[in-house]
Protein backbone atom coordinates (compact mmCIF):
# COMPACT_ATOMS: atom_id res chain seq x y z
CA UNK A 1 0.00 0.00 0.00
CA UNK A 2 0.91 3.69 -0.51
CA UNK A 3 3.01 5.28 2.45
CA UNK A 4 0.33 7.92 4.43
CA UNK A 5 1.45 10.42 6.70
CA UNK A 6 -0.93 10.89 9.37
CA UNK A 7 -1.20 13.39 12.54
CA UNK A 8 -2.86 11.92 15.85
CA UNK A 9 -3.80 14.93 18.21
CA UNK A 10 -4.34 13.20 21.35
CA UNK A 11 -6.48 15.70 24.04
CA UNK A 12 -5.69 13.68 27.13
CA UNK A 13 -6.70 14.32 31.00
CA UNK A 14 -2.78 15.11 32.00
CA UNK A 15 -1.31 15.63 28.65
CA UNK A 16 -2.01 16.78 24.61
CA UNK A 17 0.23 15.43 22.04
CA UNK A 18 0.24 16.10 18.58
CA UNK A 19 1.97 13.06 16.97
CA UNK A 20 3.02 11.91 13.16
CA UNK A 21 3.14 8.49 11.69
CA UNK A 22 3.95 6.95 8.45
CA UNK A 23 2.70 3.86 7.15
CA UNK A 24 3.40 1.37 4.32
CA UNK A 25 3.53 -2.12 4.13
CA UNK A 26 6.91 -2.58 4.12
CA UNK A 27 8.72 -0.31 6.82
CA UNK A 28 5.31 -0.39 8.89
CA UNK A 29 4.51 2.17 11.62
CA UNK A 30 6.56 4.92 11.96
CA UNK A 31 7.00 7.75 14.04
CA UNK A 32 7.95 10.97 12.80
CA UNK A 33 7.07 13.75 15.51
CA UNK A 34 5.72 13.76 19.15
CA UNK A 35 5.31 16.92 20.43
CA UNK A 36 3.26 17.12 23.87
CA UNK A 37 2.20 19.82 26.59
CA UNK A 38 1.07 19.09 29.87
CA UNK A 39 -2.29 20.63 30.19
CA UNK A 40 -3.86 19.10 32.93
CA UNK A 41 -7.08 19.34 31.93
CA UNK A 42 -9.09 17.33 34.36
CA UNK A 43 -7.81 19.87 37.00
CA UNK A 44 -10.67 22.11 35.31
CA UNK A 45 -13.37 20.20 35.74
CA UNK A 46 -15.76 22.16 38.56
CA UNK A 47 -17.79 20.52 40.99
CA UNK A 48 -21.16 20.51 38.94
CA UNK A 49 -18.81 18.55 36.14
CA UNK A 50 -18.55 21.56 33.70
CA UNK A 51 -15.17 22.15 32.24
CA UNK A 52 -14.06 25.88 33.50
CA UNK A 53 -14.18 29.03 31.56
CA UNK A 54 -9.89 28.93 31.53
CA UNK A 55 -9.50 25.43 30.99
CA UNK A 56 -11.20 25.57 27.56
CA UNK A 57 -8.97 28.71 26.45
CA UNK A 58 -6.09 26.78 27.54
CA UNK A 59 -7.37 23.77 25.56
CA UNK A 60 -8.19 26.42 22.50
CA UNK A 61 -4.71 27.74 22.65
CA UNK A 62 -2.84 24.42 22.78
CA UNK A 63 -5.00 23.68 19.36
CA UNK A 64 -4.22 26.84 17.68
CA UNK A 65 -0.69 26.46 18.44
CA UNK A 66 -0.89 22.64 16.88
CA UNK A 67 -2.87 24.21 14.02
CA UNK A 68 0.35 26.26 12.93
CA UNK A 69 2.03 23.67 13.11
CA UNK A 70 1.40 21.64 11.28
CA UNK A 71 1.71 23.83 8.57
CA UNK A 72 4.98 23.35 8.61
CA UNK A 73 3.99 19.35 8.00
CA UNK A 74 3.07 17.75 5.00
CA UNK A 75 0.39 15.14 6.24
CA UNK A 76 -2.15 13.46 4.61
CA UNK A 77 -4.85 13.88 7.22
CA UNK A 78 -5.44 14.54 10.72
CA UNK A 79 -7.14 12.65 13.06
CA UNK A 80 -8.18 14.77 16.29
CA UNK A 81 -9.59 12.63 19.73
CA UNK A 82 -10.42 13.48 23.21
CA UNK A 83 -10.86 11.20 26.24
CA UNK A 84 -11.78 11.37 29.97
CA UNK A 85 -11.34 15.22 30.61
CA UNK A 86 -13.95 16.09 27.65
CA UNK A 87 -15.97 13.03 28.13
CA UNK A 88 -16.71 13.66 31.46
CA UNK A 89 -17.42 17.12 31.35
CA UNK A 90 -20.93 18.15 31.43
CA UNK A 91 -20.25 20.98 28.60
CA UNK A 92 -18.54 18.68 26.26
CA UNK A 93 -20.49 18.95 23.12
CA UNK A 94 -19.90 23.07 23.51
CA UNK A 95 -16.27 22.45 23.95
CA UNK A 96 -16.65 20.38 20.71
CA UNK A 97 -17.85 23.08 18.95
CA UNK A 98 -15.74 25.98 19.49
CA UNK A 99 -12.57 24.23 19.12
CA UNK A 100 -14.10 23.35 15.72
CA UNK A 101 -14.87 26.98 14.72
CA UNK A 102 -11.72 28.45 16.82
CA UNK A 103 -9.23 25.92 15.44
CA UNK A 104 -10.38 24.06 12.23
CA UNK A 105 -10.13 20.90 14.90
CA UNK A 106 -12.81 18.12 14.19
CA UNK A 107 -12.87 16.26 17.22
CA UNK A 108 -13.97 12.80 17.73
CA UNK A 109 -15.04 11.92 20.93
CA UNK A 110 -14.15 8.44 22.11
CA UNK A 111 -16.28 6.43 24.15
CA UNK A 112 -14.83 4.59 27.05
CA UNK A 113 -14.55 1.18 24.89
CA UNK A 114 -13.01 2.91 22.27
CA UNK A 115 -10.44 4.46 24.04
CA UNK A 116 -9.97 0.64 25.76
CA UNK A 117 -10.32 -1.02 22.36
CA UNK A 118 -7.36 1.74 20.65
CA UNK A 119 -5.24 0.44 23.65
CA UNK A 120 -5.80 -3.37 23.56
CA UNK A 121 -5.04 -2.75 18.98
CA UNK A 122 -1.66 -1.27 19.70
CA UNK A 123 -0.32 -4.24 22.42
CA UNK A 124 -1.51 -7.16 20.21
CA UNK A 125 0.51 -5.51 17.30
CA UNK A 126 3.39 -4.70 19.11
CA UNK A 127 3.65 -7.50 21.86
CA UNK A 128 4.37 -11.19 21.75
CA UNK A 129 2.33 -12.06 24.69
CA UNK A 130 -0.42 -13.85 23.20
CA UNK A 131 -2.46 -13.45 26.58
CA UNK A 132 -2.80 -10.64 28.99
CA UNK A 133 -4.96 -8.05 30.92
CA UNK A 134 -3.79 -4.55 29.56
CA UNK A 135 -3.94 -1.45 31.54
CA UNK A 136 -3.74 2.13 30.36
CA UNK A 137 -4.12 4.60 33.25
CA UNK A 138 -4.32 8.18 32.13
CA UNK A 139 -5.45 11.43 33.87
CA UNK A 140 -9.03 11.18 34.29
CA UNK A 141 -9.51 7.33 33.67
CA UNK A 142 -8.21 3.85 33.73
CA UNK A 143 -8.84 1.47 30.71
CA UNK A 144 -8.55 -2.05 31.57
CA UNK A 145 -8.87 -5.12 29.03
CA UNK A 146 -8.14 -8.97 29.17
CA UNK A 147 -7.00 -10.84 26.16
CA UNK A 148 -6.48 -14.61 25.13
CA UNK A 149 -4.99 -15.94 22.13
CA UNK A 150 -4.71 -12.00 21.26
CA UNK A 151 -8.43 -11.73 21.29
CA UNK A 152 -9.98 -9.61 22.88
CA UNK A 153 -12.64 -10.77 26.16
CA UNK A 154 -13.25 -7.62 28.00
CA UNK A 155 -12.56 -4.48 28.43
CA UNK A 156 -13.95 -1.91 31.34
CA UNK A 157 -13.31 1.90 31.67
CA UNK A 158 -12.69 3.40 35.45
CA UNK A 159 -13.57 7.00 35.95
CA UNK A 160 -10.37 7.77 37.73
CA UNK A 161 -6.80 8.19 36.65
CA UNK A 162 -3.61 9.28 37.92
CA UNK A 163 -4.49 13.40 38.38
CA UNK A 164 -8.13 12.57 39.90
CA UNK A 165 -6.64 10.01 42.74
CA UNK A 166 -3.81 12.54 43.60
CA UNK A 167 -6.80 15.42 44.05
CA UNK A 168 -8.43 12.92 46.13
CA UNK A 169 -5.92 11.16 48.16
CA UNK A 170 -2.71 13.22 48.13
CA UNK A 171 -3.52 16.79 50.04
CA UNK A 172 0.63 17.53 50.27
CA UNK A 173 3.73 17.17 48.54
CA UNK A 174 4.67 13.53 49.75
CA UNK A 175 1.81 11.18 50.10
CA UNK A 176 1.65 9.86 53.75
CA UNK A 177 1.67 6.06 54.07
CA UNK A 178 -2.33 6.19 55.25
CA UNK A 179 -3.02 8.24 52.22
CA UNK A 180 -1.27 5.23 50.37
CA UNK A 181 -3.05 2.79 51.96
CA UNK A 182 -6.69 4.03 51.33
CA UNK A 183 -5.73 4.68 47.67
CA UNK A 184 -4.52 1.21 47.70
CA UNK A 185 -7.90 -0.13 49.04
CA UNK A 186 -9.67 1.98 46.70
CA UNK A 187 -8.03 1.11 43.62
CA UNK A 188 -8.19 -2.83 45.36
CA UNK A 189 -12.12 -2.49 45.53
CA UNK A 190 -12.31 -1.44 41.68
CA UNK A 191 -10.25 -3.83 40.43
CA UNK A 192 -12.08 -6.66 42.22
CA UNK A 193 -15.66 -5.39 41.21
CA UNK A 194 -14.30 -7.07 37.83
CA UNK A 195 -15.07 -10.53 38.15
CA UNK A 196 -12.71 -11.07 34.94
CA UNK A 197 -9.97 -10.19 36.26
CA UNK A 198 -9.44 -11.39 39.32
CA UNK A 199 -7.50 -14.91 39.68
CA UNK A 200 -6.20 -15.21 36.32
CA UNK A 201 -2.44 -14.84 36.53
CA UNK A 202 -2.06 -13.38 33.60
CA UNK A 203 0.66 -11.08 32.55
CA UNK A 204 -0.37 -7.65 33.12
CA UNK A 205 0.80 -4.77 30.39
CA UNK A 206 0.93 -1.33 31.30
CA UNK A 207 0.40 1.38 28.55
CA UNK A 208 0.69 5.26 28.61
CA UNK A 209 3.46 7.75 30.24
CA UNK A 210 3.02 6.74 34.00
CA UNK A 211 3.94 3.15 33.07
CA UNK A 212 6.41 4.06 30.72
CA UNK A 213 7.94 6.33 33.41
CA UNK A 214 7.85 3.52 36.36
CA UNK A 215 10.02 1.47 33.65
CA UNK A 216 12.66 3.85 33.25
CA UNK A 217 13.26 4.16 36.78
CA UNK A 218 13.40 0.42 37.29
CA UNK A 219 16.06 0.56 34.41
CA UNK A 220 18.17 3.48 35.49
CA UNK A 221 18.29 1.72 39.21
CA UNK A 222 19.63 -1.42 38.01
CA UNK A 223 21.98 -0.04 35.04
CA UNK A 224 19.89 -2.08 32.74
CA UNK A 225 22.62 -2.41 29.78
CA UNK A 226 19.86 -2.48 27.04
CA UNK A 227 17.78 0.46 25.17
CA UNK A 228 14.06 1.06 25.32
CA UNK A 229 11.20 0.27 27.24
CA UNK A 230 8.64 -1.27 25.02
CA UNK A 231 8.39 -4.97 26.51
CA UNK A 232 10.51 -4.43 29.45
CA UNK A 233 8.92 -6.43 32.17
CA UNK A 234 9.58 -6.25 35.71
CA UNK A 235 8.44 -8.35 38.52
CA UNK A 236 6.13 -8.20 41.45
CA UNK A 237 8.84 -7.35 44.00
CA UNK A 238 10.48 -4.67 41.69
CA UNK A 239 7.08 -2.80 41.61
CA UNK A 240 7.00 -3.08 45.64
CA UNK A 241 10.38 -2.13 46.32
CA UNK A 242 10.15 1.30 43.76
CA UNK A 243 6.86 1.85 45.33
CA UNK A 244 8.44 1.76 48.98
CA UNK A 245 11.52 4.08 47.78
CA UNK A 246 9.66 6.37 46.12
CA UNK A 247 6.68 6.72 48.54
CA UNK A 248 9.33 8.34 51.28
CA UNK A 249 10.08 11.14 48.55
CA UNK A 250 8.79 14.49 48.49
CA UNK A 251 7.56 15.87 45.01
CA UNK A 252 10.57 18.06 44.48
CA UNK A 253 12.86 14.72 45.42
CA UNK A 254 10.50 12.97 43.22
CA UNK A 255 12.23 15.19 40.24
CA UNK A 256 15.43 14.77 40.54
CA UNK A 257 14.73 10.88 39.85
CA UNK A 258 16.64 9.41 36.83
CA UNK A 259 14.09 8.19 34.35
CA UNK A 260 11.06 10.09 36.11
CA UNK A 261 9.51 12.76 33.67
CA UNK A 262 9.39 16.29 36.13
CA UNK A 263 5.95 16.37 35.17
CA UNK A 264 5.02 13.36 36.54
CA UNK A 265 6.85 13.47 39.11
CA UNK A 266 3.57 14.41 41.30
CA UNK A 267 1.12 11.26 39.74
CA UNK A 268 3.94 8.45 40.13
CA UNK A 269 3.12 7.25 43.36
CA UNK A 270 -0.84 7.29 42.37
CA UNK A 271 0.08 5.27 38.82
CA UNK A 272 2.32 2.70 40.94
CA UNK A 273 -0.44 2.36 43.58
CA UNK A 274 -2.62 1.20 40.64
CA UNK A 275 -0.70 -1.03 39.19
CA UNK A 276 0.33 -2.72 42.15
CA UNK A 277 -3.60 -3.34 43.10
CA UNK A 278 -4.33 -4.39 39.98
CA UNK A 279 -1.72 -7.34 39.62
CA UNK A 280 -2.73 -8.48 43.32
CA UNK A 281 -6.24 -9.18 41.92
CA UNK A 282 -5.03 -10.59 38.57
CA UNK A 283 -2.27 -12.62 40.36
CA UNK A 284 0.20 -11.43 38.69
CA UNK A 285 3.87 -12.22 38.68
CA UNK A 286 4.80 -9.93 35.28
CA UNK A 287 4.39 -6.48 34.82
CA UNK A 288 5.20 -5.66 30.84
CA UNK A 289 5.26 -2.13 29.55
CA UNK A 290 4.22 -1.49 26.08
CA UNK A 291 5.07 2.00 24.50
CA UNK A 292 2.45 1.46 21.80
CA UNK A 293 -1.07 2.47 22.92
CA UNK A 294 -3.78 4.70 22.35
CA UNK A 295 -2.72 6.52 19.46
CA UNK A 296 -0.73 3.71 17.49
CA UNK A 297 -3.96 1.54 17.54
CA UNK A 298 -5.87 4.60 16.34
CA UNK A 299 -2.86 4.21 13.47
CA UNK A 300 -3.93 0.97 13.03
CA UNK A 301 -7.59 0.75 13.02
CA UNK A 302 -7.41 3.26 10.46
CA UNK A 303 -5.03 1.09 8.34
CA UNK A 304 -7.39 -2.11 9.19
CA UNK A 305 -10.25 -0.51 8.19
CA UNK A 306 -8.90 0.41 4.34
CA UNK A 307 -5.98 -3.11 4.01
CA UNK A 308 -7.26 -5.56 6.73
CA UNK A 309 -4.92 -7.86 5.36
CA UNK A 310 -1.88 -5.53 6.00
CA UNK A 311 -1.47 -6.42 9.59
CA UNK A 312 -1.04 -10.00 11.64
CA UNK A 313 -0.86 -9.55 15.26
CA UNK A 314 0.04 -13.20 15.55
CA UNK A 315 3.37 -12.61 13.34
CA UNK A 316 4.36 -9.10 14.67
CA UNK A 317 7.90 -9.95 14.63
CA UNK A 318 7.60 -11.21 11.13
CA UNK A 319 6.26 -7.73 10.26
CA UNK A 320 9.10 -6.05 12.04
CA UNK A 321 12.10 -8.07 10.45
CA UNK A 322 10.70 -7.22 7.27
CA UNK A 323 10.59 -3.45 8.06
CA UNK A 324 14.44 -3.56 9.03
CA UNK A 325 15.16 -5.44 6.00
CA UNK A 326 13.76 -2.54 4.24
CA UNK A 327 15.38 -0.36 6.27
CA UNK A 328 19.11 -1.18 5.86
CA UNK A 329 18.25 -2.47 2.63
CA UNK A 330 18.92 -6.00 3.55
CA UNK A 331 18.04 -8.40 -0.14
CA UNK A 332 15.19 -10.52 0.76
CA UNK A 333 16.71 -12.88 -2.07
CA UNK A 334 20.12 -12.74 -0.01
CA UNK A 335 18.27 -13.35 3.00
CA UNK A 336 16.80 -16.67 1.76
CA UNK A 337 19.18 -17.78 0.41
CA UNK A 338 21.37 -17.67 3.76
CA UNK A 339 18.47 -19.32 5.86
CA UNK A 340 18.45 -22.32 3.18
CA UNK A 341 22.45 -22.43 3.62
CA UNK A 342 22.27 -21.96 7.51
CA UNK A 343 19.55 -24.42 8.57
CA UNK A 344 20.90 -26.83 6.04
CA UNK A 345 24.32 -27.19 7.88
CA UNK A 346 22.82 -26.76 11.46
CA UNK A 347 20.78 -30.14 10.10
CA UNK A 348 24.21 -31.80 9.25
CA UNK A 349 25.54 -31.04 12.60
CA UNK A 350 22.68 -32.16 14.59
CA UNK A 351 22.78 -35.36 12.50
CA UNK A 352 26.77 -35.82 13.32
CA UNK A 353 25.94 -35.18 17.12
CA UNK A 354 27.82 -31.59 16.43
CA UNK A 355 25.38 -29.43 18.17
CA UNK A 356 21.90 -30.43 19.80
CA UNK A 357 18.97 -29.93 18.90
CA UNK A 358 16.49 -27.02 20.61
CA UNK A 359 13.55 -25.84 18.94
CA UNK A 360 14.49 -22.44 19.43
CA UNK A 361 17.90 -22.57 18.33
CA UNK A 362 16.73 -23.40 14.99
CA UNK A 363 13.96 -20.51 15.26
CA UNK A 364 17.15 -18.14 16.49
CA UNK A 365 19.40 -19.09 13.67
CA UNK A 366 16.59 -18.33 11.35
CA UNK A 367 16.15 -14.70 12.66
CA UNK A 368 19.44 -14.13 12.40
CA UNK A 369 20.03 -15.22 8.86
CA UNK A 370 17.25 -12.66 7.80
CA UNK A 371 19.20 -9.88 9.73
CA UNK A 372 23.32 -11.12 9.54
CA UNK A 373 25.08 -8.21 9.41
CA UNK A 374 22.91 -5.44 8.45
CA UNK A 375 25.31 -3.10 10.00
CA UNK A 376 26.95 -2.91 6.58
CA UNK A 377 24.38 -0.36 6.15
CA UNK A 378 26.63 1.68 7.99
CA UNK A 379 29.38 0.41 8.10
CA UNK A 380 31.20 -2.34 5.96
CA UNK A 381 34.61 -2.25 8.04
CA UNK A 382 32.63 -2.35 11.85
CA UNK A 383 29.83 -4.25 10.41
CA UNK A 384 29.59 -7.05 13.15
CA UNK A 385 29.55 -4.04 16.10
CA UNK A 386 27.27 -1.65 14.31
CA UNK A 387 24.79 -4.93 13.97
CA UNK A 388 25.13 -5.86 17.97
CA UNK A 389 24.45 -2.21 18.84
CA UNK A 390 21.58 -2.15 16.42
CA UNK A 391 19.51 -4.80 17.20
CA UNK A 392 20.37 -4.56 21.11
CA UNK A 393 19.60 -0.71 21.44
CA UNK A 394 16.34 -0.36 19.61
CA UNK A 395 13.13 -1.16 19.66
CA UNK A 396 11.76 -4.51 18.08
CA UNK A 397 7.79 -5.08 18.28
CA UNK A 398 6.91 -8.87 19.25
CA UNK A 399 10.71 -9.67 20.44
CA UNK A 400 11.48 -9.96 24.21
CA UNK A 401 14.01 -7.80 25.78
CA UNK A 402 16.56 -11.24 26.42
CA UNK A 403 15.32 -12.97 22.95
CA UNK A 404 16.40 -9.47 21.15
CA UNK A 405 19.91 -9.92 23.00
CA UNK A 406 20.22 -13.72 21.78
CA UNK A 407 19.01 -12.32 18.25
CA UNK A 408 21.99 -9.42 18.26
CA UNK A 409 24.84 -12.00 19.20
CA UNK A 410 24.19 -14.57 16.78
CA UNK A 411 23.34 -12.00 13.47
CA UNK A 412 26.71 -9.89 14.66
CA UNK A 413 28.76 -13.12 14.83
CA UNK A 414 32.50 -12.00 13.61
CA UNK A 415 34.68 -14.73 15.85
CA UNK A 416 34.56 -16.01 19.31
CA UNK A 417 36.51 -12.95 20.66
CA UNK A 418 34.22 -10.33 19.98
CA UNK A 419 30.97 -12.66 20.65
CA UNK A 420 32.90 -12.91 24.05
CA UNK A 421 32.99 -9.09 24.06
CA UNK A 422 29.20 -8.20 22.71
CA UNK A 423 27.99 -10.84 25.14
CA UNK A 424 30.14 -9.87 28.65
CA UNK A 425 27.45 -6.98 30.08
CA UNK A 426 25.08 -9.92 29.94
CA UNK A 427 26.86 -12.77 32.00
CA UNK A 428 24.21 -12.85 34.34
CA UNK A 429 21.22 -13.07 31.80
CA UNK A 430 22.79 -15.98 30.01
CA UNK A 431 23.69 -19.77 31.40
CA UNK A 432 27.54 -20.93 30.20
CA UNK A 433 25.04 -23.65 28.12
CA UNK A 434 22.98 -20.86 26.40
CA UNK A 435 26.61 -18.75 25.86
CA UNK A 436 27.82 -21.71 23.81
CA UNK A 437 24.86 -22.66 21.60
CA UNK A 438 24.23 -19.23 20.60
CA UNK A 439 28.05 -18.95 19.91
CA UNK A 440 28.04 -22.12 17.67
CA UNK A 441 24.76 -20.91 16.08
CA UNK A 442 26.64 -17.54 15.14
CA UNK A 443 29.77 -20.21 14.14
CA UNK A 444 27.32 -21.92 11.21
CA UNK A 445 25.94 -18.58 10.48
CA UNK A 446 29.25 -16.65 9.64
CA UNK A 447 30.51 -19.84 7.50
CA UNK A 448 27.16 -19.96 5.90
CA UNK A 449 27.35 -15.78 5.08
CA UNK A 450 30.71 -17.08 3.04
CA UNK A 451 28.72 -19.83 1.12
CA UNK A 452 27.49 -16.77 -0.43
CA UNK A 453 30.63 -14.81 -1.20
CA UNK A 454 29.70 -13.43 -4.53
CA UNK A 455 26.11 -13.37 -3.36
CA UNK A 456 24.50 -15.10 -6.52
CA UNK A 457 23.22 -18.08 -4.88
CA UNK A 458 25.32 -20.87 -6.41
CA UNK A 459 25.65 -23.14 -3.42
CA UNK A 460 22.64 -25.58 -3.79
CA UNK A 461 23.94 -27.97 -1.45
CA UNK A 462 25.83 -28.90 1.93
CA UNK A 463 26.58 -32.22 2.97
CA UNK A 464 28.99 -33.59 5.88
CA UNK A 465 30.46 -36.57 6.54
CA UNK A 466 32.43 -37.99 9.33
CA UNK A 467 36.16 -39.04 7.95
CA UNK A 468 38.54 -40.69 10.47
CA UNK A 469 40.78 -37.21 10.59
CA UNK A 470 37.85 -35.11 11.24
CA UNK A 471 34.36 -33.98 9.06
CA UNK A 472 34.18 -33.28 5.24
CA UNK A 473 31.82 -31.16 3.89
CA UNK A 474 30.29 -31.49 0.11
CA UNK A 475 29.39 -28.14 -1.51
CA UNK A 476 27.03 -28.70 -4.63
CA UNK A 477 27.37 -25.58 -6.52
CA UNK A 478 25.45 -24.58 -9.90
CA UNK A 479 27.89 -21.85 -11.48
CA UNK A 480 31.32 -20.37 -10.85
CA UNK A 481 32.00 -20.85 -7.53
CA UNK A 482 35.15 -18.78 -7.23
CA UNK A 483 34.20 -16.53 -4.74
CA UNK A 484 32.79 -19.58 -2.61
CA UNK A 485 35.44 -21.29 -2.11
CA UNK A 486 38.04 -18.37 -1.49
CA UNK A 487 35.33 -17.56 1.17
CA UNK A 488 34.39 -20.63 2.61
CA UNK A 489 38.02 -21.99 3.01
CA UNK A 490 38.59 -18.52 5.00
CA UNK A 491 35.29 -19.09 7.29
CA UNK A 492 35.93 -23.12 7.68
CA UNK A 493 37.69 -22.29 10.84
CA UNK A 494 34.43 -21.12 12.63
CA UNK A 495 33.68 -24.91 12.09
CA UNK A 496 36.50 -26.68 12.88
CA UNK A 497 35.91 -25.04 16.10
CA UNK A 498 32.56 -26.00 16.46
CA UNK A 499 33.78 -29.91 15.59
CA UNK A 500 37.13 -29.18 17.88
CA UNK A 501 38.64 -31.16 14.63
CA UNK A 502 39.55 -30.63 11.32
CA UNK A 503 37.19 -29.81 8.61
CA UNK A 504 38.01 -30.17 5.01
CA UNK A 505 35.24 -28.68 1.80
CA UNK A 506 35.58 -30.29 -1.74
CA UNK A 507 33.16 -28.50 -3.79
CA UNK A 508 31.03 -30.10 -6.80
CA UNK A 509 29.85 -28.38 -10.00
CA UNK A 510 26.21 -29.38 -11.14
CA UNK A 511 26.65 -31.34 -14.59
CA UNK A 512 30.11 -32.44 -13.65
Amino acid sequence: MKSTKTAILDIGSNTIRLVIYSFDDRRGLREFENIKTVARLRTYLSKDGSMSTEGIQLLEDVLTSFQLMLEDYQVDEVLATATAAIRQATNSDEILRRMKKNTGFDIDLLSEEEEAYFGFLAVVHSVPTENAVTIDIGGGSTEVTYYINKQLQKTHSFPFGVVSLKQQFMKENRMTNAEKEQLALFAEAQFRSLSWLQGVQETVIGIGGSARNIAQIDQQRKQYPLSSVHQYTMKVNDIDSLSDTLSDLTIDELKKIDGLSSDRSDIIIPALEVFKALMKVVQSKDFMFSRKGLREGIMLNRVLQSHPNSLNKHQVFEQSKLALSEEYEIDQNNAHHLEFLAVQLYEECIQHNVVEFHPEDLEILKRASALFYLGEYIDADSVSQHTFYILANRSIDGIAHLDRLKLALVASYKNKDTFKHFAEPFESWLSKDELKRLRNLGAILKFSYGLNGSKRHVVEKVDMSKKTTGYHIDLYVNGNAMAEKYQAEKQKKHIERLCKCDVTLSFHTKGE
